[in-house]
C-alpha cells in the first residue's frame, strides 16, 4: 500500500538511510525557494523542473573524480598531486568503512546520495497527476522516464553495494522509528524489482528522440532495454551468482542476501533481454559507427583511427552507435583536458596532461594479427621493452618515420594507435593535414614531456580515445569538442551478447563468434577463429567455452577501455584479485635520452585488493543509525 505524503512540505523520510532527511533538504524548483508540493506540481513548467531534478541524480560518467568506474582501478592513473581524490585513494588501497570514498549511499567523499534521487522519483510519481496543464501523452512519458531513473538508481547502488533496501514508496513524516529501520533486500529481489520497473517504463517511452535540440539525453526505449540487459548480466555473473565468498552473507533475521547456489538460468534470462535490446536498437537505427570522410584526404589507416575514436567521442546525432550518453557535457571537457598533451600547434588550447594510461593496459591490446602479444610467435614478447627505430611502411601513420620508441609500440592493432598516444607517435586532429601530423614528443624536456609538478602524465601513455579529433578545429586555435562518454553503446551490447551466448552453451559456435567478430572487423581484424588458428600459439582457444570466455573478456577490456567499464567488469567477473594487485607501471618520464626514458618504472606497488573490496563498504555511522543494516563482508 502506498504511504500518503501530506502536500505541505517535501520533508519525507528516506527509509533506507535509517535517519531523517534534514529539514533544509528541499527541491529548488520554485523561484521563491519555498518548496511545496502545491508549487512543484502547480503547472507544467514547475513539474518539468522537478523531472529534471530527478534526471540530475543520475551518476555522471563524464566526471573523472566522482564516477566510481573511472579512476579506482588499474586503467588510468593520476600523478601524485591528485592522489587525494576518491578514485585515486581507492586505487591506492585507502577505502574504508569509517568514512568511505565514493559514498553513493550517504552522499560523501565524491559520492552522491542516490536515496535522495529515489525519494524524489517517488514524490514525482505520486504527484504528477496533479499537474493541470500537462497533456496525457506527456504525463505517461514523464512517468516512464522517472520509473527508469528510479530503476537505474537502484541498479547502480546494487553494483556498488550488492543487496540494498528496495524503496518503492516514501514513508510519511509521522512514520515510527521501526518503519525507518529497514533491512537490505536480497540481490534476486532487487534485480526483479529493477527489471519490473524497466519493463513498465518501456511501455510509454519513445523509440527515439525527435527533438534533438531540446531533448537529447532523455530516456528512450532502447536505453531502458539496454540497461535491463546489462543489469541481468550483472546478477548472472560470478560475483553475485553462487559466490562462495558470500555463503554466510545474511541479515540479522537470517535472510540470505546473495544466493550461494550458481544458477545458469540467470544467464539464459540475461540472453533473452540482450536479444530484445539489440533488436530494439537495430529497429531504431543503432549501428556500429564509421567515420564519414569529408573533403579531407587521409589514408585508410588514419580513417580507421578516426572511426575507432569517433565511436566514443562523436555526438549521438552523428553517431548511431551511442545508445545512451549522459546529457551533461561539462565534465568531459575537464576529462579531455586531463588526457590531452600540451599542443604547441594550437595557440588557444592545449591539455594539461594529468591522467595517463598504464603500461599494462597498453600491453592488453592485440598485435596487428589480432591475438595477445604473448600468444603471437611472430611478435617478440620477451624483448617488448627494448627499443627500435621505425624503418618500415606499416607504421607510416602510427609512428614518426625514423624515430626510436619501444618494441611494445610496434606492430599493434589499430585500436592501440587510435586509443593511445606515446612518445614519437602520430596524434591525428582534423585541423592537420596528414602530411603535417602532430608528433608526440614526451621525453623530459620535449614539448609534450614533464614540465612542472602539476602537468604531466605519470605513465608515458596519453589517452587519445577520450579526446575528440574535432577539438582541433583549425591550425591556429582549438577548444575541447563537447561530447559525453557513452554509458552504453552498441559494441557494449554485442559483447554482452557474445558473453551470454557463450555461458549458456557447452561449446561456442557462430552465435558466440559473430558478435565478437563484428567488433573485430570494424577494428580491421580477422575473426577470432581465423586469427587464433593462423597466428596464435594456442590455436584451439576459441573452440572451448573457457578459452572463448577469456577472449570475450579481453575484447571488452580493449574495445571499452577508458569508458568506465573495466572496474565494474573486473568485479562482476571476480577477476579483480588478479588484475588489481599488479603494480602500476609506465616509462621513466624523467628520462631525456631514449635509453633513459624507455625503462619500466613502477609508479605504485603497494596494491592490496582483497575479497572484501568487491563490494563498497557501508559507512559505519549509517549502520549505527540503522541497526538492521548489516555491513558488507570483510568490512
Amino acid at each position: 500500500m502506498k504511504h500518503i505524503i501530506k502536500p505541505i512540505k517535501l520533508l519525507v523520510l528516506l527509509l533506507c538511510t535509517g535517519f531523517l532527511i534534514n529539514c533544509s533538504d528541499y527541491l529548488d524548483v520554485v523561484p521563491d525557494g519555498v518548496a511545496t508540493l502545491d508549487n512543484a506540481f502547480s503547472n507544467r513548467t514547475n513539474a518539468e523542473k522537478f523531472l529534471f531534478s530527478c534526471y540530475n541524480m543520475l551518476p555522471n560518467q563524464n566526471d573523472p573524480y566522482t564516477y566510481p568506474g573511472n579512476m579506482g582501478a588499474d586503467e588510468m592513473w593520476y600523478h601524485n598531486n591528485h592522489s587525494a581524490r576518491s578514485g585515486a585513494r581507492i586505487a591506492r588501497n585507502d577505502q574504508n568503512a569509517a568514512d568511505p570514498f565514493h559514498n553513493y549511499w550517504d552522499g560523501r567523499r565524491d559520492g552522491r546520495n542516490l536515496w535522495i534521487g529515489i525519494r524524489d522519483c517517488n514524490i514525482f510519481l505520486e504527484n504528477i497527476e496533479r499537474v493541470p496543464d500537462l497533456q496525457a501523452w506527456e504525463r505517461v512519458r514523464w512517468e516512464s522516464e522517472v520509473k527508469f531513473i528510479k530503476a537505474y538508481l537502484h541498479y547502480f547502488l546494487l553494483k556498488l553495494y550488492g543487496p540494498i533496501p528496495i524503496v518503492d514508496v516514501n514513508l510519511p513524516v509521522n512514520a515510527d522509528p521501526e518503519q525507518v529501520r529497514v533491512f537490505r533486500d536480497p540481490v534476486d529481489s532487487v534485480i526483479n524489482y529493477v527489471v519490473n520497473l524497466l519493463d513498465e517504463s518501456m511501455i510509454n517511452l519513445p523509440d527515439r528522440i525527435e527533438e534533438t535540440s531540446t531533448e537529447m539525453g532523455r530516456i528512450t526505449k532502447p536505453i531502458a532495454a539496454s540497461v535491463k540487459a546489462e543489469a541481468l548480466v550483472w546478477v548472472a555473473s560470478p560475483l553475485l551468482n553462487g559466490n562462495p565468498d558470500y555463503a554466510n552473507f545474511k541479515d540479522k533475521r537470517g535472510v540470505q542476501l546473495v544466493s550461494n547456489q550458481h544458477d545458469n538460468t540467470k544467464w539464459e534470462r540475461a540472453l533473452v533481454a540482450i536479444k530484445e535490446a539489440i533488436n530494439i536498437c537495430h529497429e531504431n537505427g543503432n549501428a556500429l559507427y564509421r567515420y564519414r570522410r569529408g573533403f579531407e584526404e587521409m589514408s585508410d589507416k588514419t580513417f580507421l583511427k578516426y572511426t575507432l575514436r569517433g565511436a566514443v567521442s562523436e555526438r549521438p546525432m552523428q553517431n548511431p552507435e551511442i545508445i545512451w550518453a549522459h546529457p551533461a557535457f561539462q565534465n568531459t571537457n575537464q576529462f579531455q583536458n586531463y588526457c590531452t598533451p600540451r599542443f604547441s600547434t594550437f595557440s588557444s588550447w592545449g591539455g594539461i596532461s594529468e591522467i595517463g594510461a598504464t603500461l599494462k593496459v597498453a600491453e592488453q591490446y592485440y598485435t596487428n594479427n589480432g591475438v595477445p602479444i604473448d600468444e603471437d610467435p611472430s611478435w617478440n614478447y620477451s624483448k617488448r621493452y627494448e627499443m627500435r627505430r621505425d624503418t618500415g611502411s606499416f607504421h607510416q601513420y602510427y609512428i614518426s618515420k625514423g624515430e626510436i620508441t619501444a618494441n611494445v609500440n610496434f606492430y599493434r592493432e589499430s585500436r592501440f594507435y587510435a586509443h593511445l598516444a606515446f612518445d614519437r607517435s602520430i596524434y591525428e586532429m582534423l585541423a592537420q593535414k596528414e602530411s603535417e601530423s602532430i608528433v608526440i614528443k614526451s621525453r623530459s624536456g620535449d614539448p609534450n614531456g614533464i614540465v612542472f609538478s602539476e602537468s604531466y602524465i605519470p605513465t608515458g601513455y596519453f589517452i587519445k580515445k577520450l579526446v575528440s579529433f574535432r577539438s582541433g578545429s583549425s591550425t591556429t586555435s582549438a577548444t575541447p569538442w563537447r561530447f559525453s562518454i557513452p554509458n552504453i553503446r552498441l559494441a557494449d551490447l554485442y559483447l554482452l551478447r557474445a558473453e551470454a551466448e557463450n555461458e549458456v552453451k557447452d561449446v561456442p559456435d557462430n552465435d558466440v563468434y559473430q558478435w565478437v567478430d563484428s567488433i573485430r572487423l570494424r577494428a580491421g581484424l580477422e575473426g577470432v577463429v581465423d586469427s587464433w588458428s593462423k597466428y596464435s600459439n594456442i590455436p584451439g582457444k576459441p573452440t572451448t567455452k573457457e578459452g572463448m570466455r577469456e577472449i570475450i573478456k579481453r575484447e571488452r577490456l580493449i574495445e571499452l577501455a577508458f569508458e568506465g567499464k573495466r572496474s565494474f567488469d573486473l568485479r562482476r567477473w571476480k577477476d579483480a584479485l588478479k588484475y588489481l594487485n599488479e603494480p602500476i607501471q609506465g616509462w621513466d618520464i624523467q628520462g631525456v635520452k631514449p635509453e633513459e626514458y624507455y625503462q619500466v618504472n613502477t609508479i605504485f606497488n603497494a596494491r592490496n585488493f582483497t575479497t572484501k573490496d568487491y563490494l563498497q563498504p557501508l559507512w559505519t555511522n549509517t549502520i549505527i543509525k540503522n541497526s538492521n543494516l548489516v555491513q558488507n563482508p570483510g568490512w
